[in-house]
């Protein structure tokens, strides 16, 4: 019988994603991998835990959960949150960012400099930009500064940004003509924190590290993982959580977030026996069930 592992979650590594197992080890997923796995009949999605430590009663999470946490879980990692603003003691240096995910979708955002792009690879950024770098609190006072005096949002929907990925400008220039536009905008402002200091525009393009040149348009997605169901497709694009599978069928988006807390085991098998569903056209039309 072939061995179980239970997931842990996706994460971007220095040479592309990474699938994470619970005891450390990882997969690496290249593009053109064959992605394939079956959950362990009879078995239950568990809490992933927070702040790096276990759930103390491995309560069962919901399939369709992309959080993957219990309700006391979830509680414990928002009370640490720096994005959920109940973490504002935080030494470390912070940046801000502009990220822009397709036409009309740019949002600002902050993360700890130590990360680096991280943040960025995990949402699926396209094209990013620094606004500038500073202590947490003055990074936040500035992510508010632009959210209020250029209505820039500090969140897309992954829906949203899944329905345009396959139909992006096909320049890095055009990708990033709108956070250049919105980076110059909110440089002029006024009531910039005196502790933050601002960067120039400098656009980071990441269509090529997400494989996104040529990418078709999916034809449904994972809806959630059931005991006994499959997954197999060949990888031709991943972008924040996000995994493109071709399949017989066509590409179908598989959110790496609805993987964690399952056992789950290789397969040779062929095609999908999970639910999927259609994806949402740019339009913003909901397809029928696939």
């Amino acid at each position: 019988m072939a061995q179980v592992w239970r997931c842990a979650g996706l994460r971007w590594a220095s040479s592309g994603p990474e699938l994470e197992w619970h005891g450390g080890r990882r997969s690496a997923l290249p593009r053109g991998k064959r992605v394939a796995f079956e959950v362990a009949d009879g078995g239950t999605r568990t809490c992933r835990g927070a702040r790096g430590r276990a759930c103390p009663v491995r309560a069962v999470v919901p399939g369709r959960s992309t959080g993957a946490r219990c309700e006391e879980c979830a509680r414990l990692d928002r009370a640490h949150s720096v994005a959920a603003d109940t973490f504002a003691d935080d030494p470390r240096p912070y940046r801000v960012y502009l990220a822009w995910f397709g036409p009309g979708m740019t949002k600002v955002g902050i993360t700890a400099l130590e990360r680096g792009t991280a943040r960025l690879l995990e949402q699926g950024a396209v094209c990013f930009s620094w606004l500038g770098a500073g202590p947490l609190m003055a990074a936040r006072r500035s992510e508010e500064l632009l959210r209020a005096a250029l209505r820039v949002p500090d969140r897309i929907p992954y829906a949203d940004k899944r329905a345009v990925r396959s139909a992006l400008p096909k320049t890095a220039a055009a990708r990033a003509a709108e956070i250049e536009d919105l980076h110059a905008r909110a440089v002029a402002l006024g009531g910039w924190p005196e502790s933050l200091e601002r960067e120039p525009f400098r656009p980071v393009d990441h269509a090529e590290v997400f494989g996104l040149a040529g990418l078709p348009a999916p034809v449904g997605q994972v809806g959630e993982l059931v005991p006994g169901g499959a997954v197999s497709g060949e990888l031709v694009a991943a972008a924040g959580p996000d995994l493109h599978l071709a399949t017989d069928g066509g590409v179908v988006v598989l959110d790496t977030r609805l993987m964690t807390g399952w056992e789950l085991r290789p397969t040779v098998g062929g095609g999908l026996s999970v639910p999927v569903c259609g994806c949402r056209e740019a339009a913003g039309v909901q397809d029928e069930l696939f």
